[in-house]
């Protein structure tokens, strides 16, 4: 299994965590976004649209690709089903979605590397444009999160909703949020990092990682 990924895309991320977080182990790829290595032709073999992150897997003795970080997620989820990211409860399970899909659709978008650098070419302040869409998913966020919050966002277990919040806050911190107005998810956050697997798929701590 390869990981086709950048130490600190957000997307990559959310994956990385899912893989230490089951135990499976995996080959990391480095695809330099900075370089433009994503729009290259040979990744865009493996992903026409030029994103990361793309896992490869093997399935009865062939090679397939698969892109896009929740259908990685769920692909993970029921390969690997041994070590469950999602609760038991039909309610819990939508729950969790709803708290990841808020970050996925609903904040990183505004900080992913091409609108960026779209907002740049049009003479926009990209960095001040997306502080004001982070802040505003991440009270959406603290508000949601409240109804079901133990521990970690979703009760006292990991969830992939986890697998999200820590990299949004990540990115939010980089691009001027302030995080500093979620208590709720500043206090899950300090639960993960204390994980061993957290740490393991922390952006500094993957072969590519810059200063």
């Amino acid at each position: 299994m390869k990981l086709y990924n950048y130490w600190r895309s957000s997307s990559s991320y959310r994956v990385r965590l899912a893989l230490h977080f089951k135990g499976v182990p995996y080959e990391y790829v480095a695809v330099s976004l900075l370089k433009g290595d994503q729009h290259q032709a040979e990744h865009r073999l493996r992903n026409p649209a030029g994103y990361v992150p793309v896992l490869e897997v093997e399935e009865n003795g062939k090679l397939a690709v698969l892109s896009q970080s929740v259908a990685i997620f769920e692909y993970l989820e029921e390969r690997f089903p041994q070590k469950p990211l999602l609760p038991k409860s039909l309610v819990g399970r939508g729950q969790v979605r709803a708290l990841a899909e808020l970050i996925n659709s609903g904040i990183q978008p505004f900080h992913n590397l091409s609108t960026l650098n779209h907002l740049k070419a049009l003479g926009v302040d990209d960095k001040k444009w997306a502080a004001h869409f982070i802040d505003q998913g991440l009270e959406g966020l603290e508000k949601l999160a409240a109804k079901t919050a133990g521990r970690f966002l979703f009760g006292d277990d990991f969830t992939w909703a986890d697998c999200c919040l820590i990299p949004q806050l990540f990115g939010a911190r980089r691009f001027g949020g302030n995080v500093d107005a979620f208590p709720l998810l500043l206090r899950v956050e300090q639960a993960c990092l204390a994980l061993p697997h957290v740490q393991a798929a922390r952006p500094e701590a993957q072969p590519d990682a810059q200063a």
